[in-house]
């Protein structure tokens, strides 16, 4: 670049050396806080920091706290492993309704229910061998080969019992408000504890009833203590040891007998005793 004038070509140079020098200092800032591309071993992280980090920042996995919140007034069943079932043992099952259906006591939907719960009652190495018919959930006592027969043969008779009532009330939806919740019986007792809850469980929230509850396969249960069963029993027979003979060591069940206030308990150690006998 040519200047006429001297002082304008002391000026430009002036200039331009400062912008070149607060280049050059930007520049060697840059470098001085960025990381090097090679670092020296003893600036290298170890092993045990780097699982530390990733420890400490994943995400997911098993934790205090996690998981979806219950909603409502009672809380959802869990979705934990289910117990393991075998021929030996019977299963306690219970089902609710979602809320706001029409009550299921009523005389008509006591004989749909029959009919659907005796043409699901056995299949797939499942077998429905006593139920009851609440005001908005029902109770069962059930045998299986295994937990995939429990699995499927529940599956099977809820999407009947669904169809059945979708088509008595006129609608269309879901019916079972939860997945089932069933628990397995280990012992004499704990069976004999089971059918008086699912047999008397009208009793449990305050119905008054004279003998044997007509929601429930009560008449046709042959272990009363002061009545003779009906013949023709629709549902499947027993199997198991624990529900044919090992249920009787505690009596026979009379019709006044009430159940206890909650759902039968294990025994403790009641699962040993158990693995024993099969």
């Amino acid at each position: 670049m040519i200047f006429d004038d001297p002082s304008h070509r002391r000026a430009f140079y002036r200039k331009e050396g400062s912008l070149v020098h607060a280049h050059t200092n930007s520049h060697a800032l840059i470098e001085s806080r960025s990381p090097s591309r090679k670092q020296s071993p003893s600036h290298m992280p170890s092993q045990s920091q780097s699982i530390r980090q990733i420890d400490l920042f994943r995400r997911g996995g098993a934790r205090v706290g996690a998981g979806r919140k219950p909603k409502g007034d009672r809380p959802l069943v869990p979705h934990d492993t289910r117990a393991r079932v075998t021929r030996h043992t019977p299963v306690l099952v219970t089902t609710r309704l979602l809320a706001g259906l029409p009550n299921l006591r009523r005389e008509r939907t006591l004989a749909l229910l029959r009919e659907t719960l005796a043409a699901g009652a056995d299949r797939f190495g499942f077998r429905l061998i006593e139920y009851s018919i609440q005001s908005n959930h029902m109770h069962f006592v059930a045998e299986a080969q295994d937990e995939i027969a429990l699995a499927r043969g529940m599956k099977g008779l809820l999407v009947r019992v669904a169809k059945a009532l979708n088509r008595s009330w006129e609608r269309t939806g879901r019916v079972v408000g939860d997945r089932y919740h069933a628990r397995v019986l280990k012992t004499p007792r704990e069976v004999r504890n089971a059918l008086v809850y699912v047999l008397q469980n009208a009793r449990k929230h305050g119905a008054r009833i004279l003998g044997i509850d007509a929601h429930s396969s009560g008449p046709w249960f042959s272990g009363w203590m002061d009545r003779t069963p009906k013949s023709e029993r629709a549902l499947p027979a027993a199997s198991s040891w624990l529900l044919v003979v090992g249920w009787l060591k505690g009596g026979r069940i009379a019709t006044s007998e009430a159940p206890t206030s909650e759902a039968p308990r294990p025994e403790p150690g009641a699962g040993a005793r158990a693995q024993c006998r099969a």
